[in-house]
């Protein structure tokens, strides 16, 4: 087996994960949002680096099996309003306001489609819906639009876009029409009303270019530098596709879907039956939770709270991270949502920042090593934290730096504790999975908030949604709505596993040697249950009387994934600290804190808080009242101890 690479773009920083000879290898490089095939390749020369001893970024790309990508361009696109210019064409008696109910919507509509709107009668013979076609053609570029999106209503959509679209050839070939194509929104979606169905058109049409451009031009830059299989683009429904086979659409949160596949491979791999994600970052915190295995799914997903049809995974964000913005208002510490990102950055980097944040609350109180921060790429200072923290939050509320430092790290806590609580809801018995640069140390307390005893923070902690795509198969997924009818189902099911088997065969391989599998969702009211449905298909009894029937299709081929060791834990030792520190906790002593490198302890070794434990990219804080083990597949498992 060759090298298996995934990589996840963050607007921070862009990780890398990599599988070579059994050992697991990681780096990470700043994003370069300017053009992210820069720090898309930095970080392939770093992983080079790990992986050989010294940087060879050709013979990393020869030597690699498949490299999975998530990317960050459609969730940056649409935050930044960057795109092309769309016209609309929509039904006549189509009010566009009927998209732009909600200030989101309103907002993206304004900057995205504006005054481009114009409507057709589908119901009109084919001279008059020709000549009616031109004239709003005409006017929609003239007015700028750049793409024109083909959104239709009514029962025979499919086939009313399709007879539009073959006049629209005759009328315009495409040495008249130029440069302006046009998207069918039936080709996209076949699920949701009429508003989820057009707005999932606009999005997608505005996202494309921009993810094209530079998907396309990434797989370009590898081939150059020896690369000889194609990129695989990692979405958001869990699959893994070559470039030419992406929906732009999907790409939308992908990295965060990461995060939550690799937390459903280790729930199962550990068998626990609820796990809360936790993923911190520098701005905010992703949360997540998987119940049997499987995260929890909204039917229908939603892109910055704008409505598409396309089902997505329940991931929520709080806007709490390790440069969150701390300040007073009305005697009370607020946490973000403001964060001083990577550039000026927590005070504590030097780089003109002068806000406090957590990140130099933790400095102060003696959770991180000023020294060996980011390996030591980075040297905080204690005494620029001190000042932000003294300026920002010590007098305002007449506290000690000291206090202020406490508290920064009680009301950072309680915020991330308390969405825990409203997103995920965890059940007795849960367990926390806490990684992403913040997510080590603020694990256990987060958790005792909670009211959760278990944490488990993966070795991979600090590129773990990097290492969550690394599961996935090259797969393409189908949705459509159904009548409650045999002959119905049959012929929806015939009708997506040709679209299937024809999408597999584009990626280069056979139906023969794909798995396809299908489902059935049954809605009713705001509830919904999925059965499996085997071959021969059959409409299954609980389908009687359901609101909506929605059939999926899943076509995949497997491919080399990560995989994890047994995760059994062998009897506690006590490892020997390498370190020892001094760190102000909560009951608002100093304790001597022994402190561990993570690489240097064996499966087995245990040990009590309060302790740390330290790798290249994260610190992990083990609060007193809690323990510690590692376990076989070299993850810590952090337990609060009864009565702690």
């Amino acid at each position: 087996m060759g090298i298996l690479i995934s990589i996840d773009n963050g607007g921070t920083l862009t990780d890398a994960c990599a599988v070579h000879g059994g050992a697991l290898y990681h780096a990470k490089a700043l994003t370069t949002p300017y053009d992210l095939t820069k720090c898309f390749l930095d970080v392939l020369t770093r992983l080079s680096g790990e992986i050989y001893g010294g940087e060879d970024l050709v013979r990393l790309l020869s030597e690699s099996e498949h490299i999975r990508y998530s990317t960050t361009q459609g969730t940056n696109a649409v935050v930044e309003r960057k795109g092309p210019m769309l016209g609309l064409l929509l039904s006549r008696g189509y009010d566009p306001a009927a998209l732009t109910g909600t200030e989101p919507e309103r907002h993206l509509f304004e900057v995205v489609v504006g005054d481009r709107v114009q409507h057709l009668d589908a119901n009109a013979d084919d001279d008059t819906l020709a000549a009616q076609l031109t004239q709003a053609v005409n006017d929609l570029v003239s007015a700028g639009a750049g793409r024109i999106v083909l959104a239709l209503g009514g029962n025979d959509v499919a086939a009313d876009e399709a007879r539009v679209r073959r006049l629209l050839n005759r009328r315009f070939p495409r040495h008249l029409l130029g440069a302006v194509p046009i998207l069918l929104s039936s080709e996209l979606v076949e699920l949701g009303d009429d508003r989820r169905r057009i707005w999932s058109s606009i999005l997608n049409s505005f996202l494309h270019p921009s993810i094209d451009t530079f998907l396309y031009g990434a797989e370009s830059a590898l081939r150059d530098r020896n690369l000889h299989k194609p990129l695989l683009i990692y979405r958001n429904d869990d699959n893994s596709t070559r470039v030419a086979k992406t929906v732009a659409l999907k790409t939308y949160s992908s990295g965060p879907r990461g995060g939550l596949a690799g937390t459903e491979a280790f729930a199962r791999h550990y068998g626990h039956d609820e796990v809360v994600m936790m993923d911190i970052g520098g701005t905010s915190t992703d949360i997540g939770c998987v119940h049997q295995g499987r995260a929890r799914e909204n039917l229908y997903g939603d892109v910055e709270g704008i409505p598409v049809s396309m089902p997505m995974m329940e991931v929520r964000s709080v806007g709490a991270g390790g440069g969150s913005v701390m300040r007073v208002a009305d005697g009370a510490i607020t946490v973000g949502p403001e964060s001083v990102g990577a550039l000026p950055g927590p005070a504590c980097f030097g780089q003109g920042g002068t806000e406090a944040t957590v990140t130099d609350a933790y400095l102060v109180l003696g959770y991180l090593d000023p020294a060996t921060y980011l390996r030591g790429t980075l040297k905080l200072d204690v005494e620029r934290a001190r000042n932000a923290i003294e300026r920002n939050v010590a007098e305002p509320l007449g506290r000690s730096v000291e206090e202020a430092a406490l508290a920064i790290v009680e009301a950072y806590d309680r915020k991330i504790a308390d969405s825990i609580v409203a997103e995920a809801k965890p059940k007795a018995g849960a367990v926390m999975l806490a990684f992403g640069g913040g997510g080590p140390i603020a694990a256990c307390t987060v958790a005792e908030r909670a009211g959760i005893g278990t944490v488990l923070i993966p070795r991979m902690a600090a590129v773990f949604s990097a290492f969550g795509i690394g599961f996935s198969d090259i797969a393409h997924s189908y949705e459509s709505t159904v009548e409650p009818s045999a002959e119905a189902l049959a012929a929806a099911f015939d009708k997506l596993r040709t679209r299937a088997e024809r999408d597999i065969f584009a990626e280069g391989f056979t139906p023969e040697t794909c798995a396809i599998s299908a489902s059935l969702v049954i809605v009713r009211g705001d509830a919904s249950e999925v059965v499996e449905l085997a071959d021969p298909i059959r409409l299954p009894k609980q389908a009687a009387g359901a609101d909506e029937l929605r059939l999926r299709l899943r076509v995949s081929q497997a491919i080399s994934k990560f995989a994890l060791s047994p995760g059994e834990a062998a009897s506690g030792k006590a490892p020997k600290p390498q370190a020892h520190r001094n760190c102000l906790e909560a009951d608002g002593r100093v304790h001597d804190a022994a402190v561990f490198r993570l690489d240097r302890l064996q499966p087995g070794n245990a040990a009590e808080g309060p302790a740390l434990v330290e790798d290249d990219y994260f610190t992990c804080r083990i609060p007193a009242g809690w323990t510690f083990q590692m376990n076989s597949n070299r993850d810590l498992v952090a337990q609060r101890r009864q009565g702690g």
